[in-house]
């Protein structure tokens, strides 16, 4: 049997090396791309069964990988991790083709779980319930989806939520609230 061959586009180099040894001791042979530009050169040498994507690399999207990936194997498992979760940019990267999306920190087997859990036809999704989200992470999640459907547009989405343009920007540059 021939092991399963997983694409790391991550740009941080200590969790991509945590990453990488941890899917090699669970049988994995991994491949680590640390942008957009190295992960395309990848693609076009090997075809992967599993991706693991982070979605910032360094101000550039992965979105855009998405399609691509999936055009060379459309079985392919794709996750996409980030340190900014929002509900607007996991429900692009479903969209796209992704097959989950996990919000970071997390460790190797809730990223394997996450990336593997339909290949076996089954998504036992009893172990993943979540609480509720906080007011404040509600609240960061709305303007995140407002922003993007302004196109990134701040003044447009500060009018949109009746807030003052600088209160969004000071909102905007603080990290997103935990769950």
């Amino acid at each position: 049997m021939t092991q399963e061959k997983m694409l790391l586009v991550e740009d941080d180099e200590v969790f991509a090396q945590v990453i990488c040894r941890a899917m090699r001791q669970r049988g994995y042979e991994i491949v680590h791309a640390t942008s957009l530009i190295a992960a395309t050169n990848c693609m076009e040498t090997e075809v992967f069964d599993h991706a693991i994507l982070d979605l910032n690399l360094g101000g550039h999207s992965s979105l855009s990988l998405i399609p691509l990936l999936k055009h060379i194997n459309p079985a392919m498992q794709i996750l996409v991790l980030t340190g900014y979760a929002s509900i607007a940019t996991a429900v692009e990267a479903i969209k796209l083709g992704a097959n989950n999306y996990l919000a970071k920190p997390a460790d190797a087997d809730e990223i394997l779980a996450a990336l593997v859990q339909d290949n076996d036809g089954s998504t036992d999704n009893a172990g993943t319930i979540q609480e509720p989200m906080s007011v404040r992470r509600l609240e960061w999640e709305h303007i995140q989806k407002i922003l993007k459907e302004n196109e990134g547009n701040i003044s447009e989405t500060a009018r949109q939520l009746k807030m003052h343009r600088r209160t969004l920007q000071r909102k905007l540059q603080k990290k997103p609230v935990a769950r």
